[in-house]
């Protein structure tokens, strides 16, 4: 379809003046020009007439009614500069273009795509003949027709619409920027019918010439039933002229109505093909109102007989028990008919409760080539400031793949324009990005047909229309959570679940409606996912907060240290194991007053805070903590006691400002990111221990006796280490890591399974020399002295 952008008609306007208001050279032409005595005279010559010249002086012009360009009126040299005028406050000119130019601008800047109403002809034909039936006596069908002959490029266009006089073909014509279904309009606010249903498409005047675009010669015939006279219009390309006649050939007569013919460029007749053309109605003009025939090559089968080669014949004659049979073989016959190539009733037009959904189905499978139905449909009718029509579809699958989530150009809306297709290649106008994977159609009859990009981003219409087919999609999408069939949701957020989470992200306006919609996994339900209502209603009384924690997958995030004092509690805790969870909860805030917290920060609140036993815990392990800071130095903050561990020694906890240990190693495996951010953003680390474990109780022991053992300060120092890993966070030097761990289990393992030493016997140093044993002396023991 024709699309004007707002830059190709400021640069028509710059160029050539406004077209609209001084009209096409097609009225008139000036040949010559001269000023005598100081009036300005001209001689014009009529394209349309019989060719006489015809004298007229400035004062017999009618301003009004004749449309003229090159016009300009000066005055003399001796005048401007004669002392004896008065004043002089300015010349006024007229603007002047060169036709051909003008056109060219038309043609070629006002349409930028080849594929491009005779729809409008059969609108108005209806519509009169309401009050006068003798219009339609000729010829009652209303139709149109396209034909083609591809081996010499021309394609033919007929309507049985109300066609033109020869005043209609001078005036629609042959003036730039003048349309009669903008006249026609006009007529209809003006009577008493000004609330008729009315959906006719061309109101700017320049329609026509896009035929220009690909054709050299444009020959127009119109047949009026206001008018006995059939005429013919005939112009061409880069010309600034066209010829006017009556049509007498009786062979050339039609009914009525009007028949465009086309002779197309050297380098366009590829669109006289009849698939090309096939393919351009089904695109465009699928749902035009009116039924639109092509003239198609057909063929069916037939079986014909096969003349017998003389040799079988021959043998079959001397084989007289045989039964001979006639030898037959399938060919196709062709021929050329009309075929009907559109739908005149949109789906989208039809009363919701008269479609199936078998219908819908079988639409959003032919319009958007899928092969599976889909999840869900909705279709519906906005009236009140903005109307338009709609029917959207959630897709069973996502198809251009779960994880492209980031391009928001797509072709899964197409938007029509009263019945017209217009486009469907949209980014982020009619639906944001996350939403985009929602496919379906939009007819309007409030945007003009000349929709462009620009107009589209800065329409209010269009604003509009966004607000209310994302409310619609969201219904939809809640429709499918709430069915009974768990399966179509867990299908639908197992292909668009990152959508929304997205949407967490870009659309603040609709967190409302996107958070009911979230599933997540859960300390709770680790092999299903829950939704934030199933999270809150399991809450605890005692319960202010949601508890989440961000990991790489569920098995880190169930056995992480983090969990051992919320387990015990019986809390919940939400798993977000997909990376783009953590920033889509954070965005998100809250739900339903409940505000999320992540267990992986300072500051964790559990609702069961002592201060008597705080009190004591640091009195008890104050210096404990003072000194595993001296060792750890600029490692971490600050050293504390623990609320969250039962099980474990300690902890590295982030600040409540900057990145968790989670969204650190995301961004640190970033392509493209930037290390010096890096420190900049990395949150404060908090090493927190827990008193009632053997290992720091044993430490605390070292420190009152002596803290400078070095044995005491290397277990420091490998227990910060192994909290670095067991909280998530990646350890700057492994391989010292590796050798610290390598140490201690030396230390452990040293001796515990190696045998005991064996007696070794001297030997002698001398051979051939036995050695002499030393004999062993046993006194006597009596029998007594053994009891």
């Amino acid at each position: 379809m024709h699309r004007l952008s707002r830059r190709s008609v400021s640069t028509i306007l710059r160029s050539t003046g406004s077209a609209s208001r001084y009209g096409s050279a097609a009225t008139a032409v000036p040949l010559s020009d001269s000023v005598v005595d100081g009036e300005a005279k001209f001689r014009w010559y009529s394209v349309s007439t019989t060719g006489r010249e015809i004298p007229n002086k400035t004062k017999q012009l009618n301003l009004k009614h004749t449309y003229f360009l090159g016009t300009r009126y000066e005055s003399t040299a001796a005048e401007s500069d004669s002392s004896s005028s008065p004043p002089s406050v300015g010349e006024k000119y007229e603007y002047q273009a060169e036709v051909s130019r003008l056109m060219d601008l038309i043609v070629n800047s006002l349409y930028s795509n080849k594929e491009v109403n005779a729809s409008d002809a059969l609108d108005k034909l209806r519509f009169l003949s309401v009050t006068d039936s003798e219009l339609l006596k000729d010829a009652a069908e209303l139709d149109i027709r396209i034909q083609t002959d591809k081996d010499n490029g021309i394609i033919t266009i007929t309507d049985s619409g109300i066609g033109m006089t020869r005043q209609e073909l001078i005036d629609c014509l042959g003036t730039i920027a003048q349309s009669g279904t903008a006249k026609f309009l006009q007529a209809l606010k003006d009577s008493k019918d000004a609330g008729a249903d009315n959906n006719l498409i061309g109101q700017f005047g320049v329609g026509f010439y896009s035929a220009f675009l690909v054709a050299d010669r444009v020959v127009v015939s119109t047949k009026s039933p206001r008018s006995d006279k059939q005429y013919v219009w005939e112009g061409e390309a880069n010309a600034s002229s066209y010829t006017i006649r009556e049509d007498t050939d009786p062979e050339n007569h039609i009914p009525r109505g009007t028949r465009l013919t086309l002779y197309l460029k050297r380098d366009d007749k590829g669109f006289a093909h009849p698939e090309r053309i096939q393919k351009l109605l089904k695109n465009y003009s699928q749902f035009v109102s009116f039924p639109i025939y092509t003239w198609q090559e057909k063929g069916y089968t037939k079986e014909v007989e096969v003349d017998e080669d003389p040799a079988e014949a021959k043998k079959d004659e001397q084989d007289d028990t045989t039964e001979k049979k006639k030898k037959t073989k399938t060919v196709v016959e062709k021929y050329w008919d009309w075929e009907l190539s559109n739908e005149t009733q949109p789906i989208w037009l039809r009363n919701p409760k008269e479609v199936s959904t078998e219908d819908y189905n079988e639409f959003y499978k032919k319009t958007f080539n899928e092969y599976l139905e889909p999840l869900a449909s909705s279709h519906f009718t906005t009236e009140g400031e903005v109307e338009f029509r709609s029917i959207l579809y959630v897709p069973a699958i996502a198809s251009t793949g779960k994880d492209d989530i980031v391009n928001p150009k797509t072709k899964n809306i197409r938007l029509y324009v009263k019945r017209v297709f217009i486009s469907d290649d949209f980014d982020g106008e009619l639906f944001p990005r996350y939403l985009s994977f929602v496919k379906g159609v939009v007819d309007s009859n409030d945007l003009p047909l000349n929709v462009s990009r620009e107009i589209l981003q800065e329409s209010r219409i269009v604003r509009i229309m966004r607000k209310r087919l994302v409310r619609k999609a969201f219904d939809m999408i809640l429709g499918i959570s709430m069915s009974e069939n768990r399966e179509d949701y867990e299908k639908f957020w197992d292909n668009f679940g990152k959508h929304l989470k997205l949407g967490c992200i870009e659309d603040r306006e609709n967190h409302k409606r996107i958070a009911p919609l979230l599933r997540f996994f859960s300390s709770q339900s680790e092999e299903e996912m829950i939704s934030l209502d199933e999270y809150v209603e399991n809450m605890k009384p005692e319960q202010k907060d949601i508890y989440y924690i961000a990991s790489d997958s569920i098995t880190s995030a169930r056995s992480t240290p983090f969990l051992e004092r919320l387990l015990e509690k019986d809390l919940e805790v939400l798993f977000l194991v997909d990376p783009i969870d953590e920033i889509a909860i954070q965005n998100l805030k809250s739900y339903k007053e409940k505000n999320f917290v992540d267990i992986t920060k300072e500051d964790l609140d559990l609702g069961d805070k002592n201060e008597e036993k705080e009190k004591i815990m640091k009195q008890e392990f104050g210096q404990t903590c003072d000194w595993i800071k001296k060792r750890l130095g600029d490692k971490v903050a600050s050293v504390q006691i623990s609320n969250r561990l039962s099980s474990s020694p300690c902890v590295l906890v982030s600040g409540k400002f900057g990145w968790s240990a989670n969204m650190e190693r995301l961004m640190k495996s970033q392509t493209v990111g930037d290390m010096s951010s890096l420190e900049f953003m990395r949150g404060r680390r908090v090493f927190e221990i827990n008193p009632e474990h053997a290992i720091i109780k044993n430490l605390t022991a070292a420190c009152r006796s002596n803290q400078d053992d070095e044995d005491a300060l290397r277990a420091v120092d490998l227990l910060y280490d192994a909290a670095l890993v067991s909280s998530g966070y990646t350890p700057e030097d492994p391989a010292q890591l590796g050798g610290k761990i390598y140490e201690m289990m030396g230390m452990a393992l040293s001796g515990k399974w190696s045998p005991p030493p064996e007696v070794q016997h001297p030997v002698s140093s001398q051979p051939g020399i036995p050695e002499i044993l030393e004999a062993e002396v046993v006194e006597p023991v009596q029998a007594d002295e053994q009891k």
